[in-house]
């Protein structure tokens, strides 16, 4: 969804790589348990204000765009009669290399809210601009009563979604959180996005390490099984290669496509002490 959009997914981008290259980065990594996780307490993340990952999107070698995933700010939020919860707030951009943008250009961004205790979002907004096409989505989550509105195109309307759903963008730092970085591990999340509830198995195949310019790194490659294309026709399925240390970074994103493949590659924003000596 992020080759899509980023590419997420985990993220973000969240496949529509015509221009979601926000997605992928977040769909990319996804990993939501099928089981609600209300309710659940997560007291550490792998992630913190001020992380900024930016990566180098390419197809055929070609650099097509460049896609960011940061986590911009928390706030505590009071409830009244409850415990505070804290938000953070991640934000996901895509925009098309030169070359590209003299026939597609594309300029998205997408903001989510994500509550660190149960960790599902309750706020994304999406600011799609691909070619000539522009268009501002809102969704917001109740999920005690298993709904989510969305505003799109001047129509707002409420649909069902199940337990411990996620948005495009969201469901990348869910899964950095809580996925086992082990082979064999599997999940199966509900992404929502576009009117559509969306199941995405993600599998964990092996540890490997692979070197780029962040030197040479651990980490687990995990295969997430999409339901549906994307632009270029994605076959399905996209692989994300993350640390296997404490910060569980997305390092590099592929998707096969009718021709070639779609890489992202993390060019800025791995601490030091993550390479490999």
């Amino acid at each position: 969804m992020l080759v899509g959009y980023l590419l997420p997914a985990w993220f973000p981008a969240f496949i529509h790589v015509r221009g979601h290259i926000v997605l992928a980065a977040s769909v990319l990594a996804l990993s939501l348990p099928a089981q609600s996780n209300e309710g659940a307490v997560v007291s550490k993340h792998p992630f913190q204000v001020g992380e900024r990952l930016t990566y180098e999107v390419s197809w055929l070698n070609i650099a097509a765009a460049t896609a960011v995933m940061e986590v911009a700010d928390m706030e505590v939020a009071e409830m009244e009669g409850k415990k505070d919860r804290t938000i953070a707030k991640l934000v996901g951009t895509a925009q098309s290399r030169p070359i590209i943008t003299k026939f597609f250009p594309v300029d998205n961004r997408v903001e989510s809210e994500l509550d660190l205790t149960s960790l599902v979002p309750e706020h994304m907004t999406f600011r799609r601009r691909e070619g000539k096409k522009k268009e501002d989505i809102e969704y917001r989550f109740h999920h005690k009563e298993g709904m989510v509105t969305a505003v799109r195109g001047g129509t707002t309307e409420s649909l069902s979604i199940p337990a411990g759903t996620q948005d495009i963008i969201s469901c990348l730092y869910y899964t950095r959180t809580v996925l086992s970085m082990k082979p064999g591990a599997s999940l199966i999340m509900n992404v929502y996005h576009d009117k559509k509830n969306r199941p995405v198995e993600v599998r964990v195949e092996d540890v490997e390490t692979i070197e780029g310019s962040w030197g040479k790194v651990e980490t687990a490659r995990v295969l997430v099984i999409m339901p549906f294309h994307g632009l270029f026709m994605n076959q399905g399925n996209i692989r994300v290669w993350i640390t296997t240390d404490e910060r569980r970074t997305p390092l590099r994103m592929k998707a096969k496509v009718v021709i070639g493949s779609i890489v992202a590659d993390l060019i800025d924003g791995l601490p030091a002490n993550n390479s490999a000596k």
